[in-house]
């Protein structure tokens, strides 16, 4: 129930007020000091601007302690605590995450500063607004001294020891410096950064270290790594910097440098050689502001690190000191946020959905939450190790993130009061959800893959467009376009459903005239004649390329002997190892997969088959060949199918294991390759004369 305000009916606005400052203060324990937040910051936010709102309307309520009156946080009893000269106060947060938000902010700047419309526009440098942990570095003389933590704006923490190990953090400055300098600004975690670390972290806890764990994003990490005791575990936790401000600064008897704009400042930090965003701008107006807002919120999941926003600051120092403060914000300043990329809400139930080529999602199902610019009501478990690594369970309280066009994706799940039961944990199902075929997951793999690719209605669309593809059985004019009508209209179900459609449902398709229809058909009938190597590669078998499909046919002669072949006996074919071998021996021991293949005969496809070729019979059986160039009798595909009739490997690249290269016309890089590597180069009459008289004849027409 809720007044018409919007706010939570209580038995007195005094009860709420107590609440909202006792969860605003645990919360910020958690972020500040714990660094081991329990809820996403957008929610934080909710409850601020909840308590501001309440002290608003009742002045009465508004107490010394009360959140609203000081930054958050207070200093670690492990670290040694540090009085700031100059407070390190944080500035207010534009609530509408809208473009419009800027032109708010304008409105009150100009109001504030007694501006008509008619009067010129305000300057303003606009920046981003980090996700990491604020920061104040003193040097004295030109030698950085103290590195200390926000904390509560009035007393941080002491971590010199660690922020020396930062570096993009300058230990000295060039001479001329004020004899002390306090810079302001941000210590963070790049992304890729971040991954690395996760990746490390992962590896110790599968080599049973102790005490290890990941982290949930950037910001923590970095806020733990700056926390640490030992600079040493500091050091292997990558940080960077970035500048945003000054404090105390003294000048020395010749004076200092004279900023009389924001700007102008920060272009002094940079050229002292600290880090400073290179997407700071000046900005003229409130226009100005808006187009900032609109091309960072663009290019913001393309940044290496992560923000929440941007910033706006009146430019001219003279002017930010006309507008001063208001309680512990300045009013020249403004952090105006993009919509919340993390929010919470409840798993309904754990699906899994299957993707086009066989891989098992495990999907949460959500109450919709708001979240990123939409509603969200599915965000992705990736595998069933990634689930169970973050113990998702159906009934949870979790964190969803979802930036840009991502896929939104549970970050943590918020644990309930100790003995709350909870729901079972997840176990990806032994069997397809859609077809029923098994679901195998391979050695060394995270994921796990439906084996009845021929029958599975979700992989339908992939099966048929793999099979029809120029490499395999080839069905010239079948494209994704027209695959979807037939799939999404219900004409084909699996692979010999293609083969019995008949002219009159082919014309009737949106865009299929009579004679597009009759192409197609004189297509489907072409395919039926095929070999027996582009049957196997167009089956889709998983890890069995063109190559592979070829020496399978060759050692084997015929179809039937593949399908029955023990894993010992596929082992026996060059290039197949365990993964191939069980790969194949799983696909044909699916009854779906097998029917499809009786069915596809049956509707008339067929290839020459003969007894198996013992492969030290074959002539080039060994060799390696690289192909480059234009040749003059052949195509690539022709030359590259003569040399593995011949038992020959064709490869893609020039190594000491190549053997021959075959070059061509206008032969590139891989001839400059095989010369420097002292590789045989042959022509193309070179490679005839090795393909008939065998390898006496390894000096013909060489080059």
């Amino acid at each position: 129930m809720t007044a018409q305000d919007g706010l939570p009916l209580f038995s007195a606005p005094v009860d709420r007020a107590a609440e909202l400052r006792a969860l605003l203060h645990h919360h910020a324990h958690r972020y500040y000091t714990l660094d081991d937040p329990e809820i996403p910051d957008a929610e934080y936010d909710r409850l601020f601007r909840e308590l501001q709102t309440l002290e608003a309307q009742h002045p009465e309520l508004l107490t010394p302690d009360s959140p609203t009156q000081r930054v958050g946080g207070r200093v670690l009893d492990t670290l040694e605590p540090v009085r700031h000269r100059v407070p390190m106060l944080s500035i207010n947060t534009e609530t509408d995450t809208e473009p419009s938000g800027a032109l708010k902010f304008d409105t009150r700047v100009r109001r504030a500063l007694g501006l008509s419309d008619t009067d010129a526009p305000v300057e303003y440098v606009a920046e981003l607004k980090f996700d990491g942990l604020a920061m104040s570095l003193r040097y004295e003389d030109g030698v950085l001294v103290l590195a200390a933590t926000r904390g509560d704006g009035e007393v941080g923490e002491d971590v010199t020891h660690n922020l020396r190990t930062v570096k993009s953090v300058p230990l000295r400055l060039p001479a001329g410096v004020p004899p002390v300098l306090e810079v302001r600004g941000e210590v963070y975690m790049r992304r890729d950064d971040f991954e690395a670390l996760n990746e490390r972290q992962r590896a110790r806890i599968a080599a049973g270290a102790k005490g290890e764990k990941t982290f949930v994003n950037p910001r923590n990490a970095a806020a733990g790594a700056v926390r640490q005791h030992d600079s040493a575990i500091a050091a292997q936790r990558p940080l960077s910097f970035f500048a945003y401000g000054l404090g105390e600064v003294t000048p020395s008897a010749q004076g200092g440098p004279q900023f009389t704009t924001h700007f102008d400042m920060l272009m002094q930090l940079k050229a002292w050689g600290f880090p400073v965003a290179e997407q700071t701008a000046l900005a003229v107006g409130a226009d100005a502001l808006v187009a900032f807002h609109q091309r960072i919120g663009q290019a913001r999941d393309q940044l290496p690190f992560d923000i929440d926003g941007v910033v706006y600051k009146v430019n001219s120092l003279a002017l930010q000191k006309t507008l001063g403060f208001v309680t512990r914000e300045p009013r020249w300043a403004v952090a105006h946020k993009y919509p919340a990329q993390e929010q919470m809400t409840q798993v309904l139930a754990i699906d899994v959905q299957v993707g086009r080529t066989g891989k098992l999602t495990p999907v949460a199902k959500l109450a919709p939450v708001f979240v990123g610019g939409v509603t969200v009501t599915n965000a992705t478990l990736h595998n069933e190790d990634e689930a169970r690594r973050k113990d998702v369970r159906v009934g949870d309280t979790v964190v969803v993130r979802r930036a840009g066009d991502v896929i939104p994706e549970v970050v943590s799940v918020v644990l309930p009061q100790q003995g709350t039961e909870r729901g079972p944990m997840f176990i990806m199902p032994a069997s397809c959800p859609v077809c029923g075929s098994a679901a195998v997951r391979e050695d060394g793999e995270a994921d796990h893959r439906c084996t009845g690719g021929l029958f599975c209605g979700a992989q339908r669309k992939q099966a048929i467009l793999h099979f029809a593809q120029r490499r395999a059985v080839e069905v010239e004019g079948l494209g994704d376009k027209l695959v979807e009508q037939l799939v999404d209209g219900g004409l084909v179900k699996t692979l010999p459903d293609l083969y019995r459609l008949g002219f009159a449902a082919l014309s009737q398709l949106d865009r299929m005239a009579d004679k597009s229809a009759q192409n197609l058909m004189a297509a489907l009938e072409r395919s039926k004649q095929t070999t027996l190597p582009r049957f196997l590669f167009g089956l889709g078998i998983r890890h069995v390329g063109e190559a592979t499909a070829k020496d399978l046919a060759r050692h084997f002669g015929s179809l039937d002997r593949i399908m029955d072949a023990a894993q010992d006996q596929l082992l026996a074919v060059n290039d197949v190892g365990p993964v191939v071998a069980q790969s194949i021996r799983t696909f044909f021991d699916q009854p779906h997969n097998r029917e499809v293949v009786e069915q596809l005969r049956a509707c008339g496809l067929h290839w020459e088959e003969g007894a198996p070729a013992p492969v030290t019979s074959l002539p080039l059986a060994g060799r390696t060949f690289v192909l480059t160039g234009t040749f003059p009798t052949l195509s690539r595909d022709q030359a590259k199918e003569r040399l593995e009739a011949a038992g020959a490997k064709v490869a893609g690249s020039v190594s000491k294991k190549t053997d021959y290269v075959v070059a061509g016309a206008d032969a590139g890089s891989k001839l400059e390759k095989a010369q420097a590597l002292g590789v045989t180069v042959i022509d193309e009459a070179g490679m005839l004369g090795l393909l008939a008289d065998g390898l006496s004849a390894t000096g013909a027409a060489s080059t």
